[in-house]
């Protein structure tokens, strides 16, 4: 097939048809982003998206192949977005872009943050933020869900749980909306401004430490400077402020907007409120906000989908494709919430799989579980104030995002 165009507007209008389409012409295909003449290969299917994502042989940073000579695509397409070379490697070099013994080293220090254990003990504060968020939606004129609800709850909570001021919250919130423009330079002042922020606040919190995650950080540093440097500490709160709430954010409006849409679904989650975990999940496969991966390299020659892909050359996972792979899923257009291939595990891969998967995903579901429960209970006459086909998205490849979600509350 022709190489496939990830700025194509109609695939960016519709990545969920798109990419099917993509995946039932060819199981794996050449794309290309803007501006670059490397082409990516895309991975489609769910079983061979599985590979990439589980498979030792694929690694984040091509670095780690041996010989060297690799070409690094990661490092093409953040210059191309205009960052100067000595910002470059915080945004390639931290734990979504390391591999085997350096990604367990740097995943061990933030893991604890993460646990099952630690997540369920932390609802009771993302239900009092959510309840507090809630109480502050005024019913007489149309509220924009993104921004009054689905952003303040994850941001609040990632906040709290890394220790940022709370005062200082906006700023990120707003450096936050500023990472995702894909206009030309746009990336280049609020990246420098949270490392900035960062490299201030280091020394404060280590004068005054606090029951938060980055006085861990700030300790497993000064406890072993050889083990965590001053770069990695930076970019592991930058990663996990941006990755803790952007994502989240865009899976709660997605997962309304899909609600509202689907009134038949709504009226069942709101008749049995205990389905909301499995929604939850359901929700992540039919409109998850993350399309597709990090570009991922084989460190050899690997053969995918009946065809060979050579050693070091770029594959993208396309979550989407695999998430709406007819060959997993019955009926995989369909919104269901009581899906369930498989109560004792997750089976799609919104939060991606293998080594790499989502850090945060179980603090990310939580949060969805107790945004739509939260919101569905305290406004039962909550609909769409615009036309389903009149809400408005930030167009950018591999992703689905609404910039806004005008509902009425009443």
């Amino acid at each position: 097939m022709d190489t496939v165009n990830l700025m194509d507007p109609a695939l960016l209008a519709d990545p969920f048809r798109g990419f099917s389409r993509v995946r039932e012409e060819a199981p794996i295909a050449r794309a290309s982003f803007p501006g670059q003449d490397t082409p990516v290969w895309l991975v489609t299917r769910y079983e061979d998206v599985k590979t990439v994502l589980g498979d030792h042989r694929f690694v984040n940073n091509p670095a780690s192949i041996p010989g060297g000579d690799v070409p690094d695509l990661r490092e093409k397409l953040v210059k191309a977005r205009g960052i100067p070379d000595e910002y470059v490697g915080y945004l390639t070099d931290g734990i979504l872009d390391s591999d085997g013994d350096d990604h367990l080293r740097l995943r061990r220090l933030v893991s604890r943050a993460f646990t099952a254990r630690r997540v369920v003990e932390m609802r009771p504060r993302v239900e009092e933020i959510s309840d507090r968020l809630l109480d502050s939606l005024p019913g007489d004129r149309v509220v924009d869900l993104v921004e009054e609800y689905a952003y303040p709850l994850p941001i609040t909570v990632i906040c709290e749980l890394v220790g940022i001021p709370e005062g200082d919250r906006p700023l990120w919130r707003g450096w936050g909306s500023r990472m995702v423009s894909m206009a030309p330079g746009a990336l280049t002042e609020p990246l420098i401004s949270m490392i900035d922020y960062i490299r201030d606040l280091i020394p404060r919190r280590r004068a005054v430490p606090a029951d938060d995650l980055l006085t861990g950080l700030i300790r497993a540093h000064d406890d072993d400077e050889d083990r965590f440097t001053d770069a990695e500490l930076i970019t592991m709160v930058v990663t996990l402020v941006l990755a803790g709430h952007e994502t989240t954010a865009h899976l709660i409006g997605n997962g309304v907007a899909a609600l509202l849409t689907h009134p038949d679904q709504l009226a069942m989650l709101r008749a049995e409120p205990e389905l909301t975990p499995r929604a939850v999940h359901e929700l992540m496969r039919w409109c998850g906000p993350v399309q597709g991966t990090r570009i991922r390299y084989p460190a050899e020659d690997v053969e995918l989908g009946g065809m060979v892909v050579k050693r070091g050359e770029p594959v993208m996972a396309v979550l989407v494709s695999a998430n709406y792979d007819p060959r997993r899923f019955d009926h995989p257009d369909r919104l269901d919430l009581t899906r369930d291939e498989d109560g004792r595990r997750e089976v799609h891969v919104g939060f991606g799989h293998g080594l790499h998967y989502c850090l945060g995903a179980a603090l990310a579901r939580q949060e969805a579980e107790v945004a739509f429960a939260g919101l569905l209970s305290r406004f039962p006459g909550l609909r769409l104030a615009v036309a389903p086909d009149e809400l408005e998205r930030q167009l950018m490849p591999a992703s689905w995002r609404l910039a806004r979600l005008p509902v009425l509350l009443r």
